[in-house]
């Protein structure tokens, strides 16, 4: 990035906030992800961290109270980018399954050149202080219950069964979340053409799904 070689030392200067603040902040961030997908967020120190900015200790700590505060913020702000996305899709006035279908769409071209943050995310959530982690978990939840809600409006013989909607919602999510470990948004296959062919996979197997067995008791 333009700023790398701008974070340094030289702002030891002046410690009040300046005009681009925020760009440092997601600097150290960036930096800070790439540490913790390759190294795990225990294995990385701060020490590493200011190393990796070409910077000390002590500025990082200028922009980051603590290095749980930059796990969070790396988390939050990947998990906000999502949020916000599904909820321009959920307020759209088409069909069930085609919300579903933009939600694919949409998340695969926000995980593409995103495997870091999201690699973080499903890995280190349990290192973060338990209010903050009640934050990240909060909001997953509601992703998840967007695409439970539209599972349910596209087959609705799930209505019948609620047992099974949140692993139908899951299976989606199970699909769609590893992604990152397998595609090259520079191989044969494109970004959109993957995201049809989850589609249909999934939104044509809710649509043909045979009855549902009765629920049995153990």
């Amino acid at each position: 990035m333009a700023y790398e070689s701008r974070l340094g030392d030289t702002f030891y200067m002046a410690r009040t906030q300046a005009s681009d603040f925020n760009d440092r902040r997601e600097f150290i961030i960036e930096r800070a992800l790439q540490l913790y997908a390759e190294k795990g967020f225990l294995g990385a120190s701060v020490a590493d961290l200011a190393s990796a900015c070409k910077t000390s200790k002590s500025l990082i700590y200028h922009y980051f109270p603590s290095k749980e505060d930059i796990l969070f913020e790396a988390m939050d702000s990947h998990i906000k980018t999502l949020s916000n996305a599904a909820s321009g899709i959920a307020a759209m006035d088409t069909a069930p399954a085609d919300k579903l279908r933009a939600l694919i769409h949409a998340f695969m071209h926000l995980y593409v050149g995103a495997a870091a943050r999201h690699k973080v995310l499903i890995n280190e959530l349990y290192h973060l202080p338990p209010n903050r982690r009640d934050i990240i978990v909060g909001r997953q939840r509601r992703l998840i219950q967007l695409v439970v809600d539209l599972v349910a409006d596209i087959q609705p013989q799930l209505k019948t069964r609620p047992e099974m909607l949140r692993p139908a919602a899951m299976l989606f999510y199970g699909m769609l979340n590893w992604t990152h470990t397998w595609f090259d948004p520079k191989g044969p296959a494109s970004v959109d053409s993957i995201s049809e062919l989850m589609g249909d996979l999934i939104i044509g197997g809710l649509k043909t799904l045979p009855t549902l067995p009765k629920k049995t008791r153990r």
